[in-house]
């Protein structure tokens, strides 16, 4: 059953989507209407996304990811955002090191 976004996940989101390209905008405007609908397995924070296909359009077509940064502080890290069919489809994250960073970091940190 889906969920909803949670406050960090949705600034990550707003953070890596903040780009002036018509990518970036157009899935920026899907996240109100986005809902988590699966996790990682391995006890990360990534998420699988839905998104209400009716509410919204879709974005321009793109390469996937679609956007992809990395955090220095306080993890080494790197995030991206993945769409499918041009709705945003998973939120990852992914560690230089062995354990998964099950948080998502403060997204002032994000780097691109």
């Amino acid at each position: 059953m889906a969920e909803p976004l949670s406050p960090e996940a949705t600034a990550t989101l707003r953070a890596l989507l903040s780009g002036p390209d018509p990518v970036s905008g157009a899935l920026l405007a899907q996240v109100p209407h986005a809902r988590v609908s699966g996790r990682c397995g391995c006890g990360c924070a990534t998420v699988d996304l839905e998104v209400d296909r009716t509410a919204v359009a879709p974005a321009p077509p793109h390469d996937n990811p679609a956007v992809e940064a990395g955090y220095t502080t306080p993890h080494r890290a790197g995030a991206m955002v993945c769409s499918e069919d041009g709705y945003l489809s998973l939120l990852g994250i992914h560690s230089v090191s062995d354990a998964p960073i099950s948080t998502w970091p403060d997204p002032r940190f994000i780097e691109r």
